[in-house]
Order: C-alpha cells, then structure tokens, then sequence
C-alpha cells in the first residue's frame, strides 16, 4: 500500500528545496547587479588629483571621459565598495573613502589615488572628442605578385583595406587607471590565380587566427599586414602581422595556401 503521508512530505521536501534555490539564485542577481546610486551621484562632475591639480576625469551620467586625446570614454558602476570600469577590460579599483567632494581608491598597483571634485568649468575644454587612429593611414594598400612553380605561374594579389572596426587597446594613465585608446582595422583580401583560374580568394580578417593567436592578444591587436613570402612543395607562403598599435609587440602568422586552394596557418618562428 502506498504511504501517502511520506509522498506528500516528499513533495513537501521538494517544493521546499526549490524555492530555497530560486530564492538564492535570485539573491545572487541582486548582489551581482546592485549598485550605490548614491555614490553615483556623487561622482558627477570634475575631479583634479588632490596634489598637483591636474585633470583626472569627468564623469557624466554613466560614462567616465579623460582629458587625454585618445583615451576612449568608459561606461562605470560603482558596486559595494568598488568604481568598476568597463572598457575593453573589466577593471575593480576599491573605493577607500568618498564623499561629495573627495573621492579615494586604490589603482592596479595598490598606490592610494586621491581626488579632489571642482567647479571650475573651464576645464570642460579638455574632455574634447577623442582621436581614432587609422592603421595603414586610412589607405587601401595593393600589393601584386607573379610567381612560378615548376612550369605553373601564378598571380597573388595582398589588399590591405581599412575598416571602421573598433580595436580597443588597453593602457595605464598617470594614475594607474586603466584606459582604452581607440584604433580602426584592417580586412586583408587575398587572391591567387593559376593562369585564368582562381586557385584562392578571400577577405581575412583578424578573428581568422584565433586557432593559432591566443584569443587575448586578437583582442587588442590589428591585422596590420600580409607579404608574400616563398613558394615550396608546400605551397605558396605568406607572411600575416597582427599588432598591438602603438608597440612593438606582434604575432608573425605563416599563411599557406597549397595548390589545391586549401589554406593553413602556423606561428612563424
């Protein structure tokens, strides 16, 4: 015969351990997404670096903009007792102290940054609208090749193309905060003919490495140039650059293209 006292205290149990969980869970969604609206508030406005008086910041409604000409502006929340900025990183600094006027954290390394609010409105002068720099200086560059292997010869053609693709590249002001400098894309085409025939043709863009760049550096880095480079019984080689504006830091991506039109790709060394 069936207990039915132990079957309801079951679903009982059940029930009970449900709502527990979505009573957690939907705690958790409140921690994660709450934010001091007041500290918010607070920051609007002006902020010079308590000892020398330089510009650090203004904040304006949800975005944080800084006085240099490059750094992007930056969506920001303050949570508990931390200003989050969300650039192409999700940067945490702890808040040490904050009051209508005087507000005090502690950046990547550690060192206390301590600011100082103003009224002064001339310095609105420095918040202009920013600079995108444009790799390859906004230029389409072509680069055609003729090329023989055993009694074939073939014809390459390298388009380097400039996009309005945003690469956001991540750097430390005097402070110690981290911010974006904005720079624009390139689409590469690459073509290869036998003769009349198309042996290979297409647009590579900078994800096309992700399986041999780590996903990382692509983030901050541009597809900046393709040469061609040799041919073998392997193929046709070409050399792909992608990097990191404004520094010497790169990967050299090897670019095969063999005679059947399959392409492959491996870290040059």
């Amino acid at each position: 015969m069936f207990n039915l006292r132990k079957i309801f205290v079951s679903f009982l149990c059940t029930d009970l351990a449900l709502a527990l969980l979505a009573c957690t869970s939907q705690t958790k969604k409140q921690e994660k997404t709450e934010e001091d609206l007041t500290a918010k508030k607070n920051l609007q406005g002006i902020w010079l670096d308590d000892d020398d008086d330089d510009v650090a910041f203004l904040v304006k409604g949800d975005t944080v903009y800084f006085p240099d000409s490059t750094s992007a502006p930056t969506y920001f929340r303050i949570e508990r007792d931390s200003f989050v900025l969300f650039g192409g990183n999700i940067v945490k600094y702890r808040i040490a102290k904050q009051t209508a006027h005087l507000f005090v954290f502690l950046n990547q390394n550690g060192e206390r940054v301590k600011l100082k609010k103003t009224n002064d409105t001339s310095y609105l002068d420095m918040f202009a609208p920013k600079t995108t720099f444009h790799v390859n200086q906004n230029k389409v560059v072509k680069r055609d090749t003729v090329i023989y292997y055993g009694d074939d010869r073939y014809h390459c053609y390298v388009q380097i193309n400039p996009t309005t693709y945003k690469v956001a590249k991540a750097s430390y002001n005097e402070d110690g905060v981290e911010v974006d400098n904005i720079y624009f894309d390139n689409i590469i085409n690459l073509s290869i003919y036998n003769g009349a025939s198309k042996l290979f043709s297409s647009d590579l863009r900078k994800e096309f490495f992700n399986d041999v760049v780590p996903k990382t550096f692509i983030k901050q880095a541009v597809l900046s140039d393709m040469s061609f480079l040799r041919t073998d019984n392997e193929g046709i080689h070409f050399i792909a650059i992608l990097a990191v504006p404004e520094t010497s830091i790169n990967y050299v991506v090897e670019t095969i293209v063999d005679y059947d039109g399959k392409l492959k790709k491996r870290i040059k060394k």
